[in-house]
């Protein structure tokens, strides 16, 4: 009975947000009350279920999202994705230029939420395409994948952050993990794959992509602009090798810890953003914090969305159902990180978003963790990349790579759609492959 009342409360979140274009946060709240009542809570224990659920999902995550999108606008408004991609583009040479894209990809979409990070690469995509000669989607794919991969695997991006939260996950372990899985994934889906676009020709709209304002001058150095972007991944990462290498007890381990915690990292790169590359462009320090400020609006509903997740999984684990699929599991031989990855690949289908799939399925399997033959860290991985599958006309990114470089739906089927699925295919290969080792 509870897997049928879910499954009816899947198929409702599907009729608001498909058929009658409800906000997704609205959709989950409404689902979650719905659920929560057939379940047999009383609407008041169901309310303040929502509210525990919400609460508990925002409480780290606020403060990860808010200062990553901070770091994020002052990487996007400094000029540093450029300064970036030109220094790596001269180093590799225009013959090794999808090698350039994918490491302008990683450092750039590391930091940087993917609408934003979109956004960025579109003036580097388009102006390697020109010097170059060559079709626009062989430039394009290996940083587009580099973005997706970031946006799906890694923290402090919304989706897998969020993920962590709910499976009871190391977040520094699972930036580890993902890193490892992240660049296979992205040879295969961007390098790979990309050199077969080199037939799709398409004349793209030079008045859709942004250039920067800055001067020569005011554009920061190489060195600063990768060494802000990359500062919470390397101290997260710094973390994650001293509880692998170091005793709990050990000071220096201590100091590591904190260090690569997810919030302090980023409010040290914030930080190290305000006084190199905000400096650097010629405003003074009020100037900035205002921009700051700016660069956290958009993020707003994104943190609502994640709320409704949240919501949804604290219905789930009130009720009972994460106990009732514990035991139910218990008897199925399929590895969790296949059932994640599916549960998540469905509901990407049907839903389009990656977030609200990513959410909801982590919604539904977390009770997998407390069975203790899985790595939170993997199942992490195996639901982000569940969620990245098939994206199609649904889904708002595929109508956003299909408009900027001026393709056909066929042609954006050909290309985006199977780009994320090659995506997360390798995802949960490389999920698998681990599993064996960890």
């Amino acid at each position: 009975m509870p897997l049928l009342i879910i499954l009816f409360g899947i198929i409702a979140l599907l009729i608001l947000i498909l058929g009658f274009r409800m906000n997704a946060f609205l959709a989950l709240i409404i689902v979650s009350l719905g659920v929560g009542v057939s379940m047999g809570l009383t609407p008041v224990d169901t309310i303040a279920s929502i509210q525990k659920g919400v609460g508990s999902t925002l409480g780290t995550l606020a403060l990860i999202m808010g200062l990553g999108a901070m770091l994020g606008g002052l990487i996007a408004e400094s000029g540093a994705a450029q300064v970036i991609s030109r220094r790596l583009t001269n180093f590799f040479g225009l013959k090794n230029i999808t090698w350039a894209m994918v490491l302008t990809g990683f450092i750039v979409g590391i930091p940087m939420f993917y609408n934003v990070a979109f956004l960025m690469v579109l003036p580097i995509i388009f102006a390697m395409a020109k010097e170059t000669k060559e079709p626009i989607l062989y430039i394009a794919l290996p940083i587009i994948a580099s973005l997706s991969v970031t946006h799906g695997f890694l923290p402090p991006h919304p989706a897998p952050t969020a993920i962590v939260e709910f499976y009871g996950a190391n977040m520094q372990l699972t930036l580890l993990y993902g890193l490892a899985l992240a660049v296979p994934t992205v040879i295969l889906a961007g390098v790979v794959f990309g050199k077969t676009m080199r037939g799709i020709h398409t004349e793209v709209n030079e008045k859709l992509f942004r250039t920067s304002e800055l001067t020569p001058a005011q554009l920061p150095s190489f060195g600063s602009s990768v060494f802000v972007a990359l500062t919470p991944v390397i101290l997260m990462a710094i973390g994650a090798l001293g509880m692998l290498f170091l005793p709990k007890e050990n000071t220096l381990n201590q100091v590591l810890q904190f260090l690569g915690d997810p919030v302090i990292s980023l409010l040290v790169a914030v930080f190290a953003a305000v006084f190199t590359l905000g400096k650097k462009s010629g405003r003074n320090f009020g100037q900035i914090m205002d921009g700051v400020g700016e660069h956290v609006k958009p993020i707003a509903m994104i943190l609502l969305i994640l709320a409704g997740g949240g919501a949804f999984k604290q219905v789930l684990v009130d009720s009972g159902t994460s106990d009732y699929i514990v035991n139910l599991m218990k008897g199925v031989s399929l590895s969790p990180l296949i059932m994640a990855w599916t549960v998540a690949a469905v509901l990407r289908i049907a839903l389009g978003s990656a977030t609200v799939a990513a959410m909801t399925a982590a919604g539904i399997m977390q009770p997998l963790v407390a069975t203790g033959t899985v790595s939170p860290e993997l199942l992490v991985l195996a639901t982000g990349a569940g969620s990245l599958t098939c994206s199609q006309v649904n889904d708002t990114g595929f109508w956003l790579f299909k408009e900027y470089f001026n393709l056909t739906i066929g042609q954006t089927l050909r290309s985006w759609t199977v780009m994320e699925t090659i995506v997360s295919v390798v995802g949960l290969a490389g999920c698998l492959l681990l599993d064996i080792f960890i």
